[in-house]
């Protein structure tokens, strides 16, 4: 006989997320930026604990728990492939003078002044073309977080600019999964969304655009014309630097705009950068590897390297040895750990309708247009910080909320700008979430650094909610009175 399972009172749906948050803060307090390496990776399996615990007490079984936490985390492998390939990437791209290659260039090229608006603009055209924020700031964004090392800027300031701006592609592009995803949860066409979306994200993306030019005037950066050159004249004592080496990531991004897979156009992309290095890095190879004489074994092992370890063109000490320190797969294994532990605690969450619970209950006290969006907005970003997967902050508010909309007359472009306002963007700025693991990871800036810098990514759901209330850009269903 099947056993019975109670429903979730709110409070109760509440005990395991306000047990993560009070681990959290503790974890911040103690660890500082280090509490990703870790605490709150045990924090996510504590709360996964209590979750689970209380699942048991509503009458699931521990079989039921466990598939839902094996189903979450499935859903997680296609990004940890991605960032395993992403580490694979930055490797060989270091060795074979393409990262190195674009800073020599962005130095020559961008002004302090208007550096933060370049590496926005750039970002958010990059990643328009690609439909791939991850794909942007893995390629583009290394390259000019160490442009903004060596023009001496505060790195989690430059990281938001990038940030800022690859998200912004995100949103707007058609060949984007999220930008997809969102118009087919809300019952709406894909190019209808993105034209309807335009007029909450172009007035957020100018704003942020305004905040990064009056920083670049008003923020001094940290080095003179003398380090500048010194940089300059490290990278081309160490690296061979050309245009042609710029190929390999015109051919990535050409991969990605024709709609390849992310996985294989990276792979792709990793497997040139590492032919690159053999073909125009002979010494900088026979460095790294530390073999002489043998020009085939000395590429394997460097390449090989590169792709799954750290790798330093530097020696220990150099001012710029950060600058050119790339830490391949193995740098990726920590956020992958913490990945997987927030998955589980997202499944059993969901598994035992603890998030479900949560968020109806908020439906319900959603009276007017305004605090509808508000609401959903809310349960966006309420799923970031617990479901830690973007997709599920769109595919589940998506599902809870549309007929809702179309009960009280309201396109369902409405609820597709808002999920993509609220859900695709504030991904980023939790540590625990796969885009904050990811982009801390491939930037190097800790998301508690960065996220206030990501002035797009928090003014987007503001500006949703602030058209809502104003009853701005609202369209409703032919039928609606």
């Amino acid at each position: 006989m099947t056993k019975l399972t109670k429903k979730p009172s709110f409070i109760l749906a509440l005990v395991p997320i306000v047990v993560l948050v009070i681990l959290l803060v503790f974890n911040v307090k103690i660890y500082g930026e280090d509490a990703t390496y870790g605490s709150n990776q045990i924090a996510l399996i504590i709360a996964t604990a209590v979750a689970a615990a209380v699942g048991i007490s509503l009458g699931f079984k521990w079989k039921e728990l466990e598939k839902g936490i094996v189903k979450s985390i499935k859903s997680a492998l296609p990004a940890i492939l991605i960032l395993l390939l992403i580490g694979a990437l930055a490797g060989t791209w270091m060795i074979s003078g393409v990262v190195p290659t674009m800073i020599f260039y962005g130095l020559k090229i961008l002004n302090p002044t208007i550096f933060l608006v370049a590496a926005c603009v750039v970002s958010a055209i990059v990643s328009v073309a690609t439909g791939s924020s991850w794909s942007t700031i893995a390629t583009v964004g290394l390259a000019l977080i160490g442009v903004g090392e060596a023009l001496g800027f505060h790195l989690p300031l430059v990281a938001g600019a990038i940030i800022s701006g690859a998200y912004f592609g995100d949103k707007m592009s058609p060949l984007s999964d999220t930008t997809n995803l969102a118009p087919a949860m809300a019952g709406t066409d894909l190019f209808t969304h993105i034209r309807y979306m335009s007029k909450t994200t172009i007035p957020s993306i100018s704003i942020a655009l305004i905040i990064f030019l009056i920083l670049g005037f008003t923020t001094s950066s940290n080095s003179n014309a003398a380090d500048v050159q010194y940089i300059l004249d490290t990278i081309e004592t160490e690296f061979y630097i050309s245009p042609l080496l710029l190929l390999v990531p015109v051919v990535v991004i050409f991969l990605i705009i024709k709609k390849v897979s992310a996985v294989p156009a990276l792979l792709i992309g990793t497997f040139l950068g590492a032919i690159v290095a053999v073909i125009f890095q002979p010494e900088l190879i026979q460095k790294v590897s530390g073999v002489t004489g043998d020009y085939l074994f000395a590429s394997y092992k460097a390449s090989v390297d590169a792709m799954f370890g750290s790798v330093s063109v530097l020696e220990e000490g150099n001012s710029m040895e950060r600058l050119l320190t790339t830490r391949g797969m193995e740098g990726m294994m920590n956020t992958i750990w913490l990945i997987i532990c927030a998955m589980a605690f997202g499944g059993v969450m969901e598994a035992c309708g603890l998030l479900q619970k949560i968020t109806k209950s908020v439906v319900s006290i959603a009276k007017s247009t305004g605090s509808l969006i508000a609401t959903t907005a809310g349960t966006c970003v309420f799923f970031n910080a617990t479901a830690s997967d973007q997709y599920l902050a769109i595919v589940v508010p998506g599902r809870m909320f549309a007929d809702t909309y179309e009960e009280r007359g309201l396109a369902p472009e409405n609820l597709s700008r808002t999920l993509e306002d609220a859900g695709t963007v504030t991904s980023v700025l939790f540590p625990w979430n796969t885009c904050g693991a990811a982009q801390s990871s491939i930037l190097h800036v800790a998301t508690g650094e960065y996220w206030m810098y990501c002035f797009f990514n928090l003014i987007s759901p503001v500006m949703t909610v602030f058209f809502g209330y104003f009853n701005i850009g609202i369209k409703r269903l032919p039928t609606a009175k």
